[in-house]
């Protein structure tokens, strides 16, 4: 095996595992009845990370694909525990534009005939999925989990470098939302050093 696809595939695992450790304990947390997600948001994350994962697979991402296909698939197993522990039901408007930006990505995809332009799309969707988390740790930063986010930057690192191509396409929404993890946890440290104070 080429030394350099061996790599690869050892940075893949990596990311896997991190996307699962940092996973399980939120979804242990929707077990004991401690968190009850929002099933729409929830699916709607699965749909933007899934085509975030097919373009990926498109424009020849390789196993640096993967954590982002097992990322989609543990977002929608969090949106059926969500629908079987009637989470929040509750769905705004800000959530159907959401869900509606998520599909408008499919047909520019299919029209540009570039995955590119899809996961543009997703990205910004995705983006503006941090400001309700942004607004909410700013008033209350102890509510955060640092460590979730943490885990998340390391798990876009190393699917980074597990990347086998490296074209905008599969590298946007890594660096992305590798970006916003990194200003979430800023942030929230600094409110609670404000608040301290």
């Amino acid at each position: 095996m080429n030394p350099s696809l061996e790599l690869k595939l050892i940075y893949a695992g990596i990311s896997s595992l991190l996307t699962l450790v940092a996973f399980a304990p939120y979804i242990w947390t929707i077990y004991r009845g401690q968190t009850r997600p929002h099933a729409f948001s929830w699916i709607i994350w699965g749909i933007t990370t899934f085509i975030v994962f097919l373009a990926q697979l498109k424009s020849e991402g390789g196993a640096g694909a993967w954590p982002t296909g097992l990322s989609a698939l543990i977002t929608f197993y969090i949106a059926w525990l969500a629908f079987l522990k009637r989470g929040d039901t509750e769905i705004t408007r800000s959530d159907w534009g959401f869900f509606i930006a998520s599909l408008v990505s499919l047909p520019v995809w299919y029209l540009s005939s570039d995955p590119f332009w899809a996961v543009v799309i997703l990205t910004l969707v995705d983006t503006l999925a941090f400001g309700p988390t942004l607004r909410k740790a700013y008033v209350f930063p102890h509510q955060e989990n640092v460590s979730f986010f943490a885990l998340f930057i390391l798990r876009n690192i190393f699917g980074l470098l597990a990347l086998e191509s490296w074209t905008a396409t599969n590298m946007l929404f890594h660096l992305v939302m590798t970006a916003g993890c990194v200003v979430l946890i800023v942030m929230v440290l600094w409110r609670r050093q404000q608040l301290i104070r």
